[in-house]
């Protein structure tokens, strides 16, 4: 269901990694699964296309073996959320811009993270649209994709019904993103903000697709707010035009 189209903004942002200093999944390849060189390559896969993100996602997740609830507890003690995060949130809540997570993770650990991380507050008012989990009777578990997309949760079919809404009706959309699942999305948005020295900066260079470049949530903070505020344009908020753009 879409969100009344009388916001001003809405604020789409990518979890791991984005939100959270860490990314979750990542963290447990690297520490409990087969370690992070192969995930890496993996990585690499994907950007050149040799992989797709689905098949390369679950063949990370499949090499942890630790039980569900014994994953969480262990994210839940080495995560840290983005020390900008907790601020914007606060803002965009009072300001009525609503937060919508869109993570190619899952919704349970996501939710716990916010729980612990942000608060119970933050928990039931930020939506979540992530892939789900499948918890078997021995702890064991499978991530649930949500969709049949490559991507396995295509993030930009989140974005689309409200960047098709009319101009009149139409908020300003922001996306805030760092990595591989993020490509989906990237082409969606009215700003993009991409995460310094990550994976998605390599695919707006090479797409051609404008972006700015956000070191944690102040950046990001910094630049709606101005936005939002008619204090700085779109068009002048966007620092990496990629004018060789298709």
């Amino acid at each position: 269901m879409l969100i009344a189209p009388t916001v001003k903004a809405i604020v789409f942002t990518d979890w791991d990694g984005t939100v959270t200093l860490q990314d979750s999944n990542d963290f447990m390849t690297d520490n409990i699964g087969y370690g992070q060189k192969r995930r890496v390559e993996l990585n690499i896969e994907v950007l050149e296309g040799r992989w797709t993100f689905r098949d390369a996602f679950r063949d990370m997740l499949d090499s942890v073996h630790k039980p569900f609830p014994e994953c969480i507890e262990y994210l839940k003690e080495n995560v840290q959320l983005d020390p900008g995060f907790a601020d914007f949130y606060k803002w965009a809540k009072e300001t009525g811009i609503p937060v919508i997570v869109v993570s190619s993770g899952m919704k349970p650990i996501i939710h716990a993270l916010l729980v612990k991380l942000v608060g119970q507050d933050a928990a039931n008012n930020i939506e979540i649209v992530a892939n789900d989990v499948k918890v078997n009777d021995d702890g064991s578990w499978d991530i649930v994709y949500r969709d049949e997309s490559d991507f396995g949760h295509d993030k930009s079919r989140a974005i689309k019904p409200y960047a098709e809404l009319p101009k009149e009706e139409r908020p300003i959309l922001f996306y805030a993103g760092d990595g591989v699942s993020d490509l989906s999305a990237a082409r969606e948005t009215d700003l993009l903000f991409a995460k310094a020295g990550r994976d998605l900066i390599t695919y707006c260079e090479r797409e051609g697709i404008p972006y700015t470049v956000f070191h944690n949530y102040t950046d990001i903070h910094d630049k709606v707010k101005a936005i939002v505020n008619g204090k700085v344009t779109l068009e002048s908020a966007i620092e990496n035009e990629n004018i060789h753009a298709l």
